[in-house]
């Protein structure tokens, strides 16, 4: 099995979600028999909407330098549970000679498999400037809806509220996509799926974090777990 790297901290609660759902969809029966998993948290990389928007630093050198000092602690493959910082994989890519799974090409291949032709996205200023999931789902085909601003509903997630007004307006943004007309809403923003799931909405969803975690099993579990 490959050690896993994961530049984490984007927002710190987001990467807990993201790391308990790896471990719970490992196929494991017994310690040995999870992934070994280095995982560099640091919220102290530069904001991805202020990047963006012009007026803050790039974190492409921050996401390069983590990517270096997880390769360096014996990471072999990298994962990012951020979807607006994807804008920087090709600096990660770039920084290291270890494959980089790819949440965005996880979370597109996820949205085919569904056979959902037009797509929400429930998603970040960042991720919606950069036109990451637009650009990918129409090369598939698939076209998308993002005309929801999502960000009050994030903000108020990353300050730590999870509670049934934050789950009530989370909710009602997806249902908001799907009056526009859209098959499947895409939880394109890590901290969605905190305060998303299927129990609140109508409304079909997809989980990007979910989709990167099946796609870095796939990468990673190189060799079955052993016997009992």
């Amino acid at each position: 099995m490959m050690t896993v790297g994961v530049l984490g901290g984007m927002g710190p609660a987001a990467t807990l979600d993201f790391l308990c759902k790896l471990h719970a969809a490992t196929p494991a029966r017994r310690d040995e028999d999870h992934l070994r998993v280095i995982t560099d948290s640091d919220p102290r990389v530069p904001g991805r909407n202020a990047a963006l928007r012009g007026d803050g630093l790039s974190p492409g050198p921050a996401l390069a330098a983590m990517a270096r000092g997880l390769v360096a602690a014996g990471a072999e493959c990298l994962a990012m549970p951020c979807n607006a910082a994807h804008q920087w994989a090709g600096e990660i890519a770039a920084a290291v000679p270890v494959p980089f799974v790819s949440m965005i090409d996880a979370a597109v291949e996820a949205v085919a498999r569904s056979g959902a032709r037009r797509v929400g996205l429930l998603a970040a200023d960042a991720t919606l400037r950069a036109g990451l999931y637009r650009r990918a789902l129409a090369a598939r085909g698939i076209e998308a809806v993002e005309t929801v601003d999502a960000m009050p509903a994030i903000l108020r997630v990353k300050a730590g509220d999870t509670g049934p007004g934050c789950r009530a307006a989370m909710a009602a943004l997806a249902a908001e996509l799907a009056g526009q007309g859209a098959d499947v809403v895409l939880m394109a923003c890590t901290e969605v799926p905190l305060v998303l799931d299927h129990a609140d909405t109508d409304v079909p969803l997809i989980d990007a974090t979910a989709a990167l975690v099946e796609a870095v099993l796939a990468r990673a579990l190189v060799a079955p777990p052993g016997p009992t």
